[in-house]
């Protein structure tokens, strides 16, 4: 294998990007310590940023995108990974800085890697992959904080997006009662399908009074979009709820006040899956291929190849995606 087939961003001399599907050299693979052959990964929101040429999320182009990668081990100078081993890899510095999983090969650290579980297939775990294992630390804070199916209502922001569609999935699988709040409101049926109780439009948890404390409505929150609606929720949040956020697509700036954590008891809880701990980790992928999987998971993504991702990738930037978009590399 001299050359595979891999989705290149390449900085042009007007300082504009380009992405095509082309060959790349296998010597251009950093030397790390585990060569994977990819057969599946997923799109990102932030596969998106790196594909159009932020420099906040990869320095250096050319370059190969994916944060995300699914697949069998090729070679191993690690004693604990063997040739023909299937594996996942998501995050860390994956498709950011290191050429990632939009590529049909990888070379990454061994502590980056986890055994894909049993009774997980490795097209099902790009379906879920970095969106699905997000929404699976979030719901594990919920579950930390003794916040369960019988404790009311769950509140679930950026509805249609990735983190927000698993999450929907995997609390109704669980038993929950989930809330969706979405600016997509035609797409109530396919977030009803997906087990949200209830459908509403984002502007009815977007409050920009000054009231420190509003009416009790959520036992628990995933947040995906961040500023005036994470602000908005947790002064919704009923007394010892607690409230994930991953998101800052309403902004990078949180403008709150003490009183839902001094009166009410709220926990507010990060979701970083990007630097997650290596046995969190493991355990929640194997959550994921049991009791967390989603019902239906198919119905959760659309598949296309690395000549049709460019397409994929300008409808994430506006603003389009819907679900989860499964990337195949086995072409």
């Amino acid at each position: 294998m001299s050359t595979f087939k891999a989705l290149v961003v390449e900085e042009k001399s007007d300082s504009s990007f380009d992405r095509s599907v082309k060959q790349w050299p296998a010597d251009k693979l950093p030397d790390h310590d585990v060569l994977i052959e990819v057969k599946y990964s997923s799109l990102n929101y932030k596969d998106a940023l790196s594909a159009s040429g932020n420099k906040g999320v990869t320095k250096n182009y050319p370059h190969i995108p994916g944060i995300d990668a699914a697949g069998f081990v090729a070679e191993s100078s690690d004693a604990q990974f063997s040739p023909g081993d299937k594996v996942i890899v998501t995050g860390y510095d994956l498709g950011q800085n290191t050429l990632g999983g939009f590529g049909q090969y990888i070379r990454v650290p061994s502590d980056w890697i986890v055994p894909l579980p049993k009774n997980l297939s490795l097209r099902d775990s790009m379906i879920m992959g970095t969106a699905g294992f997000t929404a699976a630390i979030g719901i594990n804070h919920l579950r930390h904080n003794n916040i369960n199916a019988d404790s009311g209502d769950i509140l679930v922001t950026g509805a249609t997006g990735g983190v927000g569609i698993m999450a929907i999935a995997i609390l109704s699988k669980l038993g929950y009662k989930v809330t969706a709040a979405t600016g997509k409101m035609n797409q109530k049926e396919f977030l009803t399908d997906t087990g949200a109780t209830t459908v509403i439009h984002r502007d009815e948890v977007q409050d920009e009074s000054s009231r420190p404390l509003l009416s009790s409505k959520w036992a628990g929150a995933i947040d995906t979009v961040g500023g005036i609606m994470l602000d908005t929720t947790l002064r919704q949040t009923q007394h010892n709820g607690t409230v994930a956020c991953c998101g800052n697509v309403l902004g990078h700036e949180l403008h709150t006040n003490v009183y839902p954590f001094i009166l009410r008891g709220v926990h507010l809880a990060g979701m970083d899956s990007g630097n997650c701990k290596m046995e969190l980790r493991k355990k929640l992928w194997r959550k994921l291929a049991s009791e967390w999987k989603p019902k239906n998971i198919e119905r959760l993504a659309r598949e296309c190849s690395l000549g049709e991702l460019d397409n994929e990738i300008d409808r994430i930037l506006n603003g389009k995606q819907v679900g989860r978009v499964l990337v195949n590399l086995t072409d």
